[in-house]
Order: C-alpha cells, then structure tokens, then sequence
C-alpha cells in the first residue's frame, strides 16, 4: 500500500508544477509511515513540510494542493490533513482487509523480497580466535550477526556469510605451548604453568589427545624446558616475556612437531566451534584462514600496493601505514623491527580480498571493545582506491548473566567462563538466541536467565510463542470438533471484521513487510523482536476480548483468516529471528 500512496503523492506533485501551481522542483523524495495514533489514519506523509522551502509555500497550504491535486483511488476513503501539514490516509475497509489475502497467499514469503534486488554483502560475525570455546560474549555477536544476515537476505540482498580464522597470530602461539606444558604435566613433569597460559579444563582435553596420539615422546624435563626463562609476573618477572621465551622453547624443542601440537589444537577448538554455532542455527559460506593470506601472498601483494602508492614509510627499523591521511587518530604499524607482519596487515589484505571478490558492501560486526579499528580499515580501504564507507562494522557489547538476580563471575583467560553452550543447555537456543537479539546491539545487556527460562507473560520469547500456539489451538479444537477451519472461505467475508481491535491487528500485519526492511538498513534486529512482541499483544488482547469461534460460520470464517494471517507473520517473523513458533506450550 505504501508504494501506491507514494505514486499516487507523486503524481500530485507532477501535476502542480504542471500546470504551474508549483515551480519545478527536482528529487522530491516521496516518504509515507504507518500512523501509531489511529485517529491519524491508516498512513501518513510529511511531504508538504519536506517541500515546503522548495516550493514557496506555507506547509499546510502546500498540504492542501497536493490533497486536491491526489487522483481519485478506489483504497482510499478518506484524506486529511493534520497539524502544521502532515498528510493522513484513511483507508478503506476493503483495502486495510486485504493484507490479510496477501499474507494467506504468499505465506512464508510474506515480508521478503525476491532475491536480487539488492546489493551482495559480505558479512563477517563471530570470527573469535580458536583459543578456547565460545562463551557468552560471542554468542550475543552470533545471534546478531546471524539474524542480520538473514534480515538482509529477506530483503532482496545477496548475503555471503564468513567467519575469519586468525589462526597465524600470537595467541594461537600461546594456545600450542599451554597445550604442550599441560601435556608434560601429564607425563609427570612439575612445573608452574605460566600465568598468560590458557587454562581452561578444554586444553587439559587436548592434552591428553596428544599424549593418546604420541605417548611420552614429546617429554622433555621440566627443568630444562624452563631454564633460563624470563621469570612469570607472579615471581617479579614479566609474564608477556615469560611466555614469549616458552613459546621459543617449545618450538625449539619440539622441532617439526611443534606444528603437530598446534594444528591438533587449532583442529580440536575450530571443531568445537563449527559445531557449537551450528547447533546453535549459526551457519557460514566460507571459514577463511588468516593463514591463507600469508601463503597466498596477499598480505605482501596488499602492502606493495600501498607503499607503491606513497602510503607507507619506514621509521626506526618499522613500516607504517600513513592511516592519519585518512582520518584515523594515528599511523599504523604492519611491519615490526623484527619483519613480522602485524594483525593489522592481515586485516588489510583481508578486506582488500573481500573488495577483490566484488563485494558492494562489507560488514563487520565486531565487539565493544574494537571501536578503534573501524577507522583504521577505513582508512586503508581509503588508500587501496575503495570507499570507505562501503564498510559497516556494528558494534556488540558484551553480554552480563545474572542469576538469581546475582552477576555470573567469568574470566575468559583463567577459563572461569560460562561457554554458549553452557548457556544454549541452560535457557534453551530459542531464549538465547531471542534475548541476545531484543535490545540494540551496542547497548549494554543484562542477561535474565531466571527470566530466559521462565513460562510467563513477563518472558517476551514466551509471550510470542505463546501467540502462535494459542492461535494453532484454536484451529485444533474446531477441527477435533468437526467444524470447519478453511481460511480462503473467510476472505470473502472480511467486512464483517468490523471491531477496533480487528482492524488495528489488520494494520499491524500490514506493517511487517515495512518492519523487516527497516530492520535489514538499519542492520537492527531489535526492531523485529518489539514488533512481534507488539503483533502478539494485540493478539491476546483480541483473543481475550472476542470469540473466535463463533457460531455465524461468515463471522467464524473471517475471524479464522485474520487470525491465521497473525500466525503467519509471527511464524515469519520467528523465523528470521531464528526462533522456534511452536504448535504448542
């Protein structure tokens, strides 16, 4: 409908300047809402207010031209004009009935726009480093980046979904080494594992998987491994020295062995992960290792392309990336002293790829805590010829459990953590995933478990699902009664949905192709949680207010369609969410 009214308020302005009533105007930009306030209509446009300075008229005036100039239209029963120039569509019944055809029609179409439409998109979400399990933290980021990607691709846009592997950097070091002493500890070695070692009960795992695999022959004394070692923070060392050295050692060491333990513990934990995120609903196109980039060469081939294009320079035996030509608050570094590439090479290269591989968009959600790096990619996609602004990187703040009304103590390091699947097994993947998702991505999140696990009105998944079950019940019933539950025989009989709540429950349905646009530009999830929350009040609250199975079958049959067009859009909308819409509770 919204497309009509916007027509129909275009043609109004063609034919003002037409006829000279008003001057030539270029680029009207034509926007129509939905009303909140019903005594305001069914649809509303400020188009008199956004005009008003080009046209030179008042924008109440310039409201009432373009009323009389608006062709006559067979959906519209009434237009009016509100405050300083707002423009209010009232809708016939007829039409304001006839989303519920569309809906029963187009079924788990409805709200989506056919593929195509829209640009290709790379989305990367997650990518957490291989060093331990998920835990809550990035299941917030998965949810979100999850269901982002689905709302784009409902859409009309074509989505590629990537989860980047850093699998080539320090902490994967460090992950192999805290494996390796776990596995001495095993084979009897005392030792006092390092303080920036990983501790988690998981590398205890993979260290008895490696000694299963070799037995004692990767053993070495204890004594000699930690022999003229930096000495740990605890003992008035230097705890990032202390496990650098053993890092050395262990490759020293271990020789051609090293890569044993590492790619053992790499295999064991992005296992872990593939299978923890698709359990969880949370698929991907492509697993992309940063390791790729270095043999492929692309990390070289992106920092030649820079320093042929003056963007880098050499200082104090280092190489720098000029990022504060383009905005970032200072210049990089991607060649250390030493010749080792940084993280920040790599994630050049990465998104020189993803540009390469003809991406329109590019979309990287990321934690809280890397605010700071947006502005340094866009500053080098800025210098390698791109747009910078071809990138979005939404923010996620980081997830806090209270039970009990209690915080949940974690330590991601120490390994003193609540893992998602912890979580999924505690709250279910239905409450995970719609909690993670119903406020705005970059607030600050208080996560109820007691409320996740509750059966009540107060727990929003619920109260949603419990919509869709109650409506599922209703057509149970008439059907174990014996009567009738044909939906298509109600079309015919849709005026007789002549009640307030019937119609402000029509409109409701109508506006959910509009929620799950603005939800995808927006990449804002949160907007189809409230809304469906919003659908499924109005629900009980018809529900309890009206029967629907009344005995007058024309009153019985629409009812039915109205309310199987509501189960519908909350299945839809479920769906995209990544959320269950049970038959029953």
């Amino acid at each position: 409908m919204k497309s009509v009214l916007t027509d129909l308020l275009q043609q109004a302005i063609s034919k003002l300047m037409a006829s000279g009533e008003l001057p030539p105007m270029e680029a009207v930009h034509v926007v129509v809402d939905t009303t909140r306030d019903p005594s305001h209509g069914d649809f509303a446009s400020n188009l008199a207010l956004t005009l008003s300075r080009q046209a030179g008229c008042p924008p109440r005036q310039l409201a009432e031209k373009i009323v009389g100039a608006l062709p006559a239209h067979e959906a519209i029963e009434k237009v009016d004009i509100a405050g300083p120039g707002f423009i209010n569509f009232h809708l016939a019944k007829a039409a304001a009935g006839a989303v519920v055809g569309r809906i029963l029609q187009e079924k788990e179409h409805f709200g989506r726009r056919p593929a195509g439409q829209g640009e290709r998109i790379h989305i990367e979400y997650v990518s957490a480093n291989p060093t331990g399990p998920l835990h809550v933290g990035h299941g917030r980021g998965a949810a979100y980046g999850a269901t982002v990607a689905d709302l784009l691709e409902a859409a009309g846009h074509e989505v590629h979904r990537e989860y980047y592997v850093n699998d080539a950097g320090r902490q994967m070091h460090i992950l192999a080494t805290s494996v390796w002493l776990r596995y001495l500890e095993q084979c009897g070695e005392p030792l006092t594992f390092p303080s920036n070692g990983y501790r988690g009960e998981y590398i205890l795992d993979i260290a008895d998987k490696l000694r299963a695999q070799v037995d004692t022959r990767l053993r070495h004394p204890a004594d000699v491994v930690f022999a003229d070692i930096t000495p740990d923070e605890p003992a008035g060392g230097d705890k990032e020295a202390h496990i650098d050295d053993l890092i050395v050692r262990a490759r020293q060491f271990l020789g051609e062995d090293y890569d044993r333990v590492f790619n053992l513990a790499l295999d064991e934990i992005l296992g872990d992960i593939r299978e923890d995120l698709a359990e969880f609903g949370v698929t991907y196109q492509t697993w992309f290792s940063e390791k790729s980039l270095v043999s492929s060469g692309a990390i070289s081939r992106a920092l030649d392309k820079l320093r042929d294009a003056g963007h880098l320079y050499e200082k104090e035996g280092a190489w720098w990336f000029r990022s504060t030509t383009f905005g970032d608050d200072k210049d990089r570094v991607v060649i250390r002293d030493n010749g080792q590439t940084t993280y920040f090479a790599s994630d050049i290269a990465y998104h020189m790829n993803k540009l390469e591989r003809g991406f329109g968009k590019i979309i990287d959600v990321l934690g809280a805590d890397h605010h700071g790096y947006v502005p340094r990619v866009k500053a080098a996609m800025a210098a390698l010829g791109a747009d910078p602004e071809q990138l979005q990187a939404p923010l996620v703040q980081f997830a806090i459990l209270y039970r009990g009304g209690k915080k949940v103590q974690m330590s991601t390091r120490s390994g003193s953590f609540v893992t998602l699947r912890q979580l999924r097994e505690e709250v279910g993947n239905d409450a995970a995933r719609f909690f993670y998702v119903m406020r705005k991505a970059d607030q600050h999140m208080d996560f109820d478990l007691d409320l996740a696990k509750s059966q009540s009105n107060d727990n929003p998944m619920y109260y949603i699902q419990y919509a869709h079950a109650r409506i599922c019940s209703v057509f149970r019933q008439l059907k174990e009664a014996g009567q009738s539950t044909e939906v298509q025989q109600g079309l015919q009989h849709l005026d007789r949905l002549d009640r307030d709540d019937e119609a402000e429950l029509m409109k409701m349905l109508s506006r959910y192709p509009e929620v799950v646009q603005k939800a995808a530009e927006s990449l804002s999830p949160h907007l189809l949680a409230h809304y469906l929350r919003e659908l499924a009040q109005g629900f009980h609250g018809y529900y309890n207010s009206a029967r629907i199975a009344v005995e007058e079958e024309a009153l019985r049959s629409a009812r039915l369609s109205l309310a199987a067009a509501t189960r519908q859009v909350l299945a839809n909308g479920l769906h995209l969410l990544g959320v269950s819409a049970p038959e029953s509770m």
